[in-house]
């Protein structure tokens, strides 16, 4: 049986930066924001990361 993950992201703290990986599209990399959405996956899905900075 073989997993799908449509949109997922990978929070650094100590270099300020997140990943965003989205089904079918190669790996966005950024710094890291005050929130990140979830798109059409999630909609009005935010996640604040006000925390991390």
């Amino acid at each position: 049986m073989t997993s799908v993950v449509r949109l997922g992201w990978l929070i650094n703290p100590q270099d300020q930066q997140v990943e965003i990986y989205r089904q079918g599209q190669a790996k966005e990399a950024k710094a890291l924001a005050t929130e990140l959405s979830g798109e059409t996956v999630l909609p009005g899905f935010v996640l604040s990361l006000a925390r991390f900075t």
